[in-house]
C-alpha cells in the first residue's frame, strides 16, 4: 500500500505543527533530514496518516521517523498502539529521544542509516 488514507480533519493541525517545531524536531529536520540530504531521499514534516500525523515521513521506504518528548506510561502505551497501527499499515517507525537528538545528532543520523539500508528497499 502505497498511498495511507487519513482523517482530512488532521490536517489543519498537522500545518499548524510545521509552524512549531520542537528544538529536537526542527534540529534532525535541518541538520540530518530536510531537501534529501538524508540518503537522497525525501522526507515531508508532520504528515498525517491514518488517525495520527507523524513528526517526518519518507513515502519511498513507508518510514516514519518519531521524536518522542518526556513520556510516561500512558503515553508509552498509546505511542506503542500508535506503532503497532502504522506497522499494520505497511510503515515502519524509527524513534528517537528528544535527549538522543539533542546531543548525539551524528548517533541518531548513524543509527537512522543503518535501519534505512535494513529495510532493503529501493
Amino acid at each position: 500500500m502505497d498511498y495511507i488514507p487519513y482523517n482530512q480533519s488532521l490536517t489543519k493541525r498537522a500545518r499548524e505543527n510545521r509552524k512549531i517545531p520542537t528544538p529536537a524536531e526542527q534540529k534532525i529536520w535541518l541538520d540530518v533530514l530536510q531537501g534529501n540530504k538524508f540518503q537522497d531521499l525525501k522526507f515531508v514534516r508532520q504528515k498525517p496518516l491514518d488517525e495520527y500525523i507523524v513528526d517526518f515521513y519518507c513515502s519511498e521506504y513507508m518510514l516514519a521517523v518519531e521524536i518522542d518528548g518526556d513520556s510516561h506510561g500512558e503515553q508509552e502505551e498509546y505511542d506503542q498502539q500508535r506503532t503497532e497501527r502504522l506497522n499494520a499499515l505497511g510503515v515502519t517507525v524509527i524513534r528517537y529521544t528528544n535527549e538522543e537528538v539533542m546531543t548525539n545528532i551524528a548517533g541518531v543520523y548513524e543509527d537512522l542509516k543503518k535501519q534505512v539500508v535494513g529495510l532493503g528497499k529501493p
